[in-house]
């Protein structure tokens, strides 16, 4: 009985678990992007002192904030990082979508 020759066809769909997987190995630690404790502990004082989301509050809406976000991404600029004018408290929700809007992953 004859054996049929491989295939070269589309490949299957990889599930977003995998594609995240990947993703998350080829990527650089928290640490070593300037998310360390120094961060931490900065990013606590700054909940503590600003714990409401500002997109929430802007519409009317009470949530807590859970992120601290860079209003201008730093993009590796230190001074930027730490320049506490371009923070802002948001909740999950807004930080992700803005994160994905520019084009970052959450």
């Amino acid at each position: 009985m004859p054996i049929m020759p491989p295939t070269f066809g589309a490949r299957p769909p990889r599930s977003d678990a995998d594609r995240k997987r990947d993703h998350d190995q080829r990527r650089e630690s928290a640490a070593s992007r300037g998310y360390g404790r120094k961060w931490q502990a900065a990013r606590l004082g700054f909940l503590a002192s600003h714990p409401l989301c500002r997109e929430c509050g802007e519409i009317g809406r009470v949530t807590p904030a859970t992120e601290v976000d860079h209003i201008q991404p730093h993009r590796g600029d230190q001074g930027l990082f730490w320049d506490r004018t371009n923070w802002q408290p948001l909740c999950k929700s807004h930080h992700s979508a803005k994160t994905a809007r520019e084009g970052r992953r959450p």
